[in-house]
């Protein structure tokens, strides 16, 4: 760990093309290291914290290169916790790599993906879960993932971990003292008095679980799925939303044999639309594959689009409502979307909005589109932002959104279901303090409070280089 904060890094913090770049230096050296190539009015290692210095950066043979800003750091309020600098120079590619060039001949050497916020953790200037949350805030594509990020990078999700674990420190405590002073007739604490307290952490625990639906959605983008049968107008739907020739449209049944996939952002929220391949009766191999592949994408879905033809029968376009209508999950939103209107006459869409008011329900509702000519969309384009508006405020919550964070949720909650049930049976008491410490260990792996080299290494592979 030691020799890790022995070397002095350096990396661009700024992306390639912009105006102004960032070169940021930390470690022992990070000060000294700089003075060796920057010229200004006094060297930076007499140079207190927060303050910017003017000058040039020299090539070795006493050339100006540019001039540029340097912003001085002390350990330990940067941040990486160390010294460091950050040198603001013009953003020619030329500029930036010979200025990270001069600073290895002078002891430096490039950060690796992440190594900057890997060190602010490690001098513990946030936890692992507030250093996921910076890359998280880096990706953020709509207001909604960014204030999810935010949040849990000023540590609401940290504060609610800590409260759980402290929580569950002092029902382990009133444990241990009942073994410590099992021989005598002391009681800290009765059965039911710690069943109820288990109870607590583990209904946050599972909330917390609960919300990593919402969370992906937001953060990924809200899976809508567009189902219906073939040439019902699936694919022109999607181009249509899209206002682009995303997926091929044909006559030809069957055109769309594997999900298609692209995102758009209603509103602040992240859309990420699903075609799917036309649902009927196929002797064809490859087609069948695809309409499983439908079924899973309706599933896993938050949000389901049924394509209806108006064109073809009514009892045929009942049935495939009907269809879909049985196969969607609890808390899904299903819009049935009436399309190609401007083929059938007015009639035809209100006598099929009768024949289905039967399968409405809160979750449920009716849109009369044409694809083709575009008619209804911005209505529909409203109605999924409108849907979906709750998630504006359900991001002040805390919401889960990273799968290393659930599956320690989920392991603690099964450590706790096994505490609160062995309250109500005789289990010995120091049995149900191993399942209480597994419990502390798992969410203490989302803080960092438990890690290792393996664990760092693979979560901070993923950040890019210079944070």
């Amino acid at each position: 760990m030691q020799d890790l904060f022995d070397d002095t890094i350096c990396a661009p913090a700024t992306a390639r093309g912009g105006a102004i770049a960032v070169i940021r230096v930390s470690g022992p050296e990070a000060l000294s290291c700089v003075d060796a190539v920057f010229h200004g009015r006094a060297p930076l290692a007499a140079a207190p914290g927060y303050s910017l210095h003017y000058g040039e950066i020299l090539e070795a043979d006493g050339t100006s290169l540019d001039d540029v800003v340097v912003s001085v750091f002390r350990a330990p309020h940067s941040y990486t916790g160390e010294n460091a600098a950050e040198i603001a120079c013009h953003g020619s590619d030329y500029i930036v790599s010979r200025i990270l060039s001069l600073l290895l001949e002078n002891g430096a050497k490039m950060a690796v993906p992440g190594e900057f916020t890997r060190r602010s953790y490690l001098h513990g200037k946030m936890d692992l879960s507030q250093a996921e949350a910076v890359a998280d805030l880096i990706a953020a594509q709509t207001a909604a993932s960014h204030r999810i990020a935010h949040r849990q990078l000023k540590g609401g999700f940290s504060d609610e971990l800590a409260a759980m674990r402290a929580e569950l420190l002092h029902i382990a405590s009133l444990m241990e003292l009942e073994l410590d002073f099992s021989e005598e007739d002391v009681a800290f604490a009765d059965r039911g008095q710690l069943r109820q307290l288990v109870e607590n952490v583990l209904s946050h625990c599972e909330k917390l679980i609960e919300s990593f639906n919402l969370g992906n959605a937001i953060k990924n983008g809200v899976p809508v799925t567009i189902v219906g049968n073939t040439n019902s107008g699936k694919s022109t739907l999607l181009n249509a939303l899209l206002g682009e020739e995303r997926a091929i449209v044909s006559d030809i049944a069957g055109t769309t044999r594997d999900t298609v996939e692209e995102t758009l952002n209603l509103d602040g929220v992240l859309f990420r639309f699903i075609d799917t391949a036309g649902l009927r009766e196929s002797n064809d191999a490859i087609e069948r594959i695809g309409i499983g592949r439908t079924y899973e994408k309706l599933a896993a879905a938050q949000l389901v689009l049924a394509v209806l033809d108006l064109s073809v029968p009514m009892p045929e376009l009942l049935a495939s409502a009907q269809d879909i209508a049985d196969r969607q999950s609890d808390g899904q939103q299903l819009f049935f979307l009436l399309n190609k209107a401007d083929t059938a006459p007015a009639e035809t869409a209100a006598a099929v909005s009768d024949a289905l008011s039967p399968l409405l329900s809160a979750n449920r509702r009716i849109l009369v589109i044409s694809a083709k000519r575009r008619t209804g969309l911005d209505e529909l384009r409203q109605r999924l932002a409108d849907t979906w508006r709750s998630l504006e405020t359900a991001a002040e919550t805390t919401l889960v959104t990273n799968t290393r964070h659930l599956e320690a949720l989920r392991n603690a909650a099964t450590s706790l279901h096994r505490v609160k049930d062995g309250l109500d049976t005789p289990v010995p008491t120091d049995l149900l303090a191993q399942d209480l410490r597994e419990a502390l260990y798992h969410l203490g792996t989302i803080s960092g409070e438990v890690s290792n080299d393996e664990i760092l290494g693979n979560i901070f592979s993923k950040f890019c280089i210079g944070k």
